[in-house]
This record gives structure tokens, sequence and C-alpha cells, in this order.
């Protein structure tokens, strides 16, 4: 896994910019390079506005948006169109503005569907087995970008601190009694985050800045969660000031721009 670089912009409204500029001229590098390209999304208020970022920049047209699959970490186990769902927040505020193909947008699915949780999750492993290639050696594609937001208890995707899916193998696991609501969610599970070529941390906030100071340290993932999330190239915290305010200078390479 990769050693993760630290980049602080100024406040958390620079931070979705510069997220969403980012995201843009990696997926365009990567359809350059090999033709189509693969991201993963996350909700929460930051993810939301960098998808709203992306959207709102003329600059949205330099990506082929039919050559890219979407993906989630992870998704809250409510109806198709509930405003809880991060697959709701991403249509809203990115996909129903840009020309993806709709079989390209892979959903976890919801109770509506008729499965279960576990159905769900079974169901999104699946997907998932179907896209990996002989080159990514396991039973998950090798993400191209994934985005991940960080609560104050240091969870990500919905892998929250003590819980039981931190020890799971599987890709794709249901959550149930997660400590914020909705408590019943489908996730990604940490092999499967490490999967990704590169994850991308995205957090803001003075209440995340000691989950950010563990995250960047030897902190175990079963207590820290985020800090188990990492690319198996590149690992990025991409952080406001407040949230990047407990960070020892020691602790990975810090950039301000």
């Amino acid at each position: 896994m990769s050693v993760p670089s630290v980049v602080v912009h100024r406040d958390a409204d620079v931070l979705a910019k510069a997220v969403a500029a980012r995201i843009i001229t990696r997926l365009v590098d990567v359809q350059s390079a090999k033709g189509s390209a693969s991201l993963v999304l996350t909700g929460g208020t930051v993810g939301i506005a960098t998808l709203a970022a992306i959207a709102a920049t003329p600059a949205r047209d330099a990506v082929d948006w039919r050559r890219l699959d979407i993906w989630w970490g992870d998704e809250r186990f409510l109806p198709s169109g509930d405003k809880e769902r991060n697959e709701t927040g991403a249509r809203e505020a990115l996909l129903d503005h840009v020309d993806v193909k709709p079989e390209r947008v892979h959903v976890m699915l919801g109770p509506d569907s008729g499965l279960t949780a576990e159905e769900s999750a079974e169901s999104y492993a699946a997907e998932l087995r179907r896209a990996a290639r002989p080159e990514d050696h396991g039973p998950v594609p090798g993400f191209d970008v994934m985005l991940l937001g960080m609560g104050p208890d240091s969870h990500v995707a919905s892998l929250f601190p003590g819980m039981p899916a931190l020890y799971d193998t599987r890709a794709v696991v249901a959550v149930h009694g997660a400590p914020k609501p909705p408590p019943t969610r489908i996730s990604l599970t940490l092999p499967a985050i490490q999967s990704s070529r590169e994850v991308w941390v995205v957090a803001a906030g003075e209440e995340k800045s000691g989950a950010v100071r563990l995250a960047l340290s030897e902190s175990g993932h079963v207590q820290v969660p985020a800090s188990g999330a990492r690319g198996r190239a590149r690992t990025l915290f991409l952080l406001d000031r407040a949230a990047a305010s407990k960070i020892p200078p020691e602790l990975g390479r810090i950039s301000s721009p």
C-alpha cells in the first residue's frame, strides 16, 4: 500500500473545487491512457459539493462521461430516490447533468428492490466480480480513483470503529447497527478499498482534525478505520486547514495551495 500524502486547502469551499479539478484531470489522463476510467463516489457535505463543483465547471466536458464507470463506496439501505441515499445526492449534483451511460452507473440496491441488505451486498459483490479483469488479481476492479469522506470518529465508507465489518474479508458487506442513522447500510470493505489504484480521503472541519491525525499515524484500522484507507499506487488526504490543524510536521507531506 502507498504512503499517504497530504494536501491542504484554505477552506471547505476551496477544497471541494480543488478536488473537482483534480478528479477531472485524473479522469482525462486515465481515459487518454487506456480508453475508459472508473470512479468511486462518496456522500457527505464535501463529497456532494465536489460533484456539484464538477458539474459547474466547463472543464467537465474534457471527460468522456460515456467511457466512465461510476461506483459507490457505501450506501444507506433506503429506497431508490430517498434524499438520504448517496446515489440520490450524486445524481442531483452531477450525474443528471452529464452524459453517463446508465449501465455504467453501478448502484447499491435498496429495500425497494426486494432484496435484504445481505442480498444487496452479495449482488454488488457479484457486479464487482463481473467488472474485474485478470490484471486486477482479485474479485474487485482496480478502481482508478476512490473518493472517501471521513467522520470525526475516523469512519470511512460505512466502516465504523470496532464493528464486525472491519474484520470481514469479503468485498461488500451489510452493516447493521451503524452508530449514525440510518443503522442499516451497504459498504465496501477495507480489502475492496485497498484494491483501488488511488484512494483520496476528503475531509473538512476542525471536528475531523483528531481523526485525521490518527488516520495518518500507525493506528490500527479496527479502531481507526481511515488508517486502512490506502491505495495501491497513491493515497491522498485532501483537507481544509481546520481538518489538518492537528497533523504534526513529521506525519505526511503538507502543501497549502
